[in-house]
Formats: structure tokens, sequence, C-alpha cells
């Protein structure tokens, strides 16, 4: 009876240590997931800064020198360029779109909400052109355009652009089906101008710029996201 018994014992004892090896070695993995988070948001810091330091245009070298580590580092915690754009992309995203969202709702009429949203997306790009250059332009590489979860900054803005169009067409009594390439159009325009903006040293200043988008967006939108056929005065 009591060699039996050593012997389911010495059965169940490995079981015991095996799920005790396992839970340690999740914890340890959990771990590591979490180091791995906080390299990764070190490194995309260490992009922003680098931008900021030597333009849109930075080398990976000059993001592993910011860092304080090597190129080879940086690809362990990214794939590649691309990969480490989209995280940047989605960085700044998280800062600029709650403005976005809070010009947008600090007035409940559309071409107002139309005008502060344009106002907050050129501070954004006066406050910082660099980085502005470096999240909307795609970087070099082999992978198609829907392989990021984040394809570009100006995508997530147009949106949210988007969104809100459709609340105010459905707001309004309309079909909201063109809130999404009328949302996009808007952030192309003035995108467009915004580019055209910067790249020309800025010829006229920005509240004048927002104020001559807004006037020629809402000549377009005007007549289908109120509630009656008269367009507001320009």
């Amino acid at each position: 009876m009591k060699a039996e018994a050593v012997r389911e014992t010495s059965h169940v004892q490995p079981r015991v240590q095996e799920k005790k090896v396992a839970h340690r070695r999740d914890r340890r993995d959990s771990r590591w997931d979490e180091h791995r988070r906080e390299r990764r948001e070190q490194l995309v810091q260490a992009t922003l800064t680098a931008v900021g330091k030597h333009g849109a245009g930075v080398g990976m070298e000059e993001i592993a020198a910011e860092a304080g580590t090597s190129k080879t580092v940086v690809y362990r915690h990214f794939a590649d360029r691309t990969d480490l754009h989209v995280a940047v992309c989605a960085r700044v995203a998280e800062q600029l779109l709650p403005t976005l969202r809070a010009a947008m709702s600090s007035s409940a009429e559309p071409r107002a909400m139309l005008g502060a949203a344009i106002e907050a997306y050129l501070a954004f790009l006066e406050a910082d052109p660099e980085v502005y250059r470096f999240v909307v332009s795609a970087p070099g590489g082999d992978r198609p355009a829907d392989a990021d979860p984040v394809t570009g900054l100006a995508d997530l803005v147009g949106d949210q652009a988007a969104a809100l169009l459709a609340a105010a067409l459905a707001d309004a009594g309309r079909d909201p089906a063109a809130a999404a390439p009328w949302g996009h159009g808007v952030v192309g325009l003035v995108r467009a101008a915004a580019d055209w903006w910067l790249r020309t040293g800025r010829p006229m200043p920005r509240r004048d710029l927002a104020a001559h988008l807004t006037a020629l967006a809402w000549a377009g939108l005007s007549g289908v996201v109120t509630t009656d056929n008269r367009k507001e005065d320009l």
C-alpha cells in the first residue's frame, strides 16, 4: 500500500512542477513584453527628437545615436523603417486627434467646427514642420500600402473628419454616405495648401490661411450639411 502511494506521488509531483515552471515562464514572458513595449516607446520618442534635430529626412544611424544604441537594436524592435514610421504616426495621431476633436466640438455650428479643425491642423504643423513632413511622407520599402495599421496621419484625420460630417449629415436628415469622400477630400485640400504654405516660407499668417481654406471648403459643404437649402454667408 505504501509502495503504491509512493508511486502515485512520484507521478503527481512532476505535473505540479511543470505547472510551476510554466507559471514562472508566463510571468517572465509578460515582463519581457512590458520591457519591449517600453523600449519601443523610447525609440519612437528618440525618433521624434532626432527628426527635430536633423529634419524629416533623418537616417536610421541618427535615430539610433539619439536613442543611445545601434541600428541593430532598433531593428530588433522594428522590422524596418516603415514599421518605425507607423509607430511614430500612431504617437503623433494620439496627440493630434484629441486636439482636432476638441476643436470640432467647440461649436455646434458646422462652419465653425470646420474652421476650428483647419486652424488646429495648421497650428500642429506650424509648431513642428519637420515632424509633420516626417509623418505625412511614406518611407521607401516593398511593403504594400495596406500592410500597415496606420498608413498615414492624413488618413486618420480624414477618418475623423468623415465621422463628424456623417453626424452633421444625419442631423440634417441627409444621407451620410458621402461623408467619407468629403471628409478625406477636405483633408486633401488642407494638406495640399499646407504643403504649399510650408514650402514657400509661410507667405501669409496661419489664421489667414485657415480662413481662406474654411471659406473654400464651406462653399462646397454648406448646401449639404445644413438643415435647409440656404448657404450661410461666407
